[in-house]
């Protein structure tokens, strides 16, 4: 995909690509800009892979595509921020859709951001809210796993930003505290913990390691 031609220059180094555009520039800061293509080869069992794209200061920004060594297109991802933001899409060697993806980016550069969550005592009514911000993607949207068979969807999985495992650590929350237990107190014990795995703000809020399900 290259040819081995490669430059340097005040503006950092880069390589020209067969179609004699530039790929893979690294500016006087050491940020990655513009177009790249990544090569990862096979380790361990670990098929190798390839994938094109923009970066953006030296984060992933807009359509990443993901190709395997023979060339075929196995993924199509979307980056905001350097993360994953909006529907991405899987395929196997034959090209069929295999799964969608729905993630949500938080930006780094804030401390703080808000996020529209499902309220647990109203299921069906969301409330903004505001959280510290860890700069992850986070499962946001309904995912789709496909028959590639059929083409049609045989399994569907939604998440909230996590519902069904905070309604669980809420659950065990209250068995543990019993009379003590404040739902006010909870919910701003839990906003304090910023957005890592609910597993870890499991680890903060039970102190043990009790399965997030």
């Amino acid at each position: 995909m290259f040819c081995s031609l490669a430059g340097f220059g005040q503006s950092g180094n880069y390589v020209i690509g067969v179609k004699g555009d530039t790929l893979n520039r690294v500016d006087s800061k050491g940020q990655k800009q513009g177009k790249w293509v990544i090569h990862v080869d096979e380790l361990r069992g670990e098929p190798g892979y390839e994938e094109e794209g923009e970066f953006r200061n030296n984060r992933k920004e807009g359509i990443w595509r993901i190709y395997s060594l023979a060339g075929d297109l196995t993924g199509i991802e979307f980056y905001r921020w350097g993360n994953k933001d909006g529907v991405c899409q899987y395929f196997n060697a034959a090209g069929q859709l295999t799964r969608e993806e729905s993630w949500k980016a938080l930006n780094p550069d804030k401390l703080y951001d808000t996020l529209e969550v499902e309220d647990l005592d109203h299921l069906d009514k969301y409330r903004t809210v505001v959280v510290k911000n860890e700069g992850a993607a986070i499962k946001n949207g309904i995912w789709k796993f496909y028959n590639t068979e059929t083409g049609m969807i045989y399994k569907t999985e939604t998440y909230t930003l996590g519902k069904l495992e905070i309604l669980k650590l809420r659950a065990d929350v209250m068995k543990k505290q019993g009379a003590a237990f404040s739902l006010e107190h909870f919910h701003n014990n839990f906003m304090r913990q910023g957005f890592p795995p609910i597993k870890i703000v499991r680890q903060a809020m039970l102190g043990d390691n009790s399965p997030t399900l």
